[in-house]
């Protein structure tokens, strides 16, 4: 039984519906369910979420779950991806005040941060717990992406900027964005701290500092 199949079984009136009908109905239930993933994320942190759970909570079957998401950790994944990209423009008007490359560099973790701390959802990644994506085999393959549309903007923005110079930094800042978000202490605490740490302790590794 295909994907289709799976969404219409059961029901005369879907089955007699048109493939665009169905597409949207598809779509439809494909956002209530990440929204009802990230509202179980930030009510009860990973742990919570299961694939019955974000049935139950977007109103939907755990078979119509199923025929869109393929296993939980792609459902969490794609509601935790598609929150990201909703906050990227206020991580980005903050990192654009920037003047130069190693400056948009430090100050897109800055702002990074920030959101984290202030975003429920977002927060629990500072949480430990076995169902934390951060703990994922492929949680790089996921993040590297996410950096790079920073990367692939600033460009944009800056077509006098060499664009080579970018090449290959992604693992490295999602490594030490990370490191700086999950462990904190008096010394990055606050944005200064963390800018002092990042220009001292990344900006002189990256190509272009």
């Amino acid at each position: 039984m295909n994907r289709t199949e799976l969404i219409v079984f059961g029901s005369s009136s879907d089955a007699a519906a048109t493939p665009g009908c169905r597409h949207t109905r598809t779509v439809r239930s494909k956002q209530k369910i990440l929204d009802a993933t990230l509202g179980l994320i930030a009510e009860t942190g990973f742990e919570g979420v299961t694939i019955a759970a974000a049935a139950r909570a977007a109103g939907v079957t755990r078979q119509t779950v199923y025929s869109i998401f393929t296993t939980r950790e792609d459902m969490v994944s794609e509601a935790m991806v598609g929150l990201i990209v909703d906050v990227l423009g206020g991580i980005t008007e903050k990192a654009d005040q920037a003047e130069t490359p190693t400056e948009f560099i430090v100050e897109t973790v800055v702002a990074a941060r920030n959101l984290i701390r202030r975003e429920p959802v977002l927060n629990s990644l500072l949480r430990s717990g076995n169902a934390n994506p951060l703990f994922d085999p492929d949680m790089m393959d996921r993040a590297q992406p996410v950096v790079r549309q920073f990367l692939d903007g600033y460009i944009e923005r800056n077509p006098g900027f060499d664009s080579t110079q970018f090449h290959g930094i992604d693992g490295a800042i999602v490594r030490v964005g990370l490191s700086v978000i999950l462990f904190d202490d008096p010394s990055i605490h606050d944005d200064d701290g963390l800018r002092r740490y990042l220009e001292r302790w990344l900006i002189p590794v990256l190509p272009f500092a």
